[in-house]
């Protein structure tokens, strides 16, 4: 049975993953996207996510408990500082994972992991409306024209006195 084993091994010793997934969090921070097997973007989105939850509130012990795990100081300035900037309205949920297909060599799953608030092709892109069979035919707001709207006199000022 399968009683109490919550997250994925990777087929790594704990030291191995341990350090694997520091690796990635510190390349992910830095890149704010990285490449890699589903398996263990899943895994990384459940190690860094708590680590820039705990970025939120710039104290020293927080900095200390984050550098616990990632042991690189450029890592930490970069996490407090811009992506902790961009993430403090945020109420969890700071990575996004997406699937691309399958690598070539071994037929492994590939995905990209990325820091959601900064990608700018997804935030808050316009929605383009959608165009149906019914949108041909006119409304009343599209029908009446607009009639140009004139704008009132500026109001000429007093001379100031000085």
């Amino acid at each position: 049975m399968r009683h109490n084993k919550k997250f994925n091994h990777l087929g790594r010793t704990a030291s191995h993953r341990d350090a694997m997934l520091a690796n990635m969090a510190v390349s992910l921070i830095m890149h704010k996207r990285i490449t890699t097997t589903l398996a263990k973007a899943k895994a990384l989105k459940k190690y860094v996510e708590p680590l820039i939850t705990r970025s939120k509130e710039d104290t020293t012990n927080s900095r200390r408990v984050v550098f616990r795990y990632l042991q690189k100081k450029e890592a930490i300035k970069e996490l407090f500082g811009e992506v902790a900037a961009k993430v403090a309205d945020r109420p969890g949920g700071y990575t996004r994972v997406i699937k691309l297909g399958t690598r070539q060599g071994d037929a492994a799953p590939i995905a990209f992991i990325e820091l959601v608030d900064f990608d700018e092709n997804m935030a808050k892109a316009p929605k383009a409306a959608k165009k149906t069979r019914r949108s041909r035919k006119t409304t009343k707001t599209e029908a009446a024209p607009e009639a140009p709207v004139a704008e009132a006199p500026a109001a000429e000022e007093a001379p100031k006195a000085e």
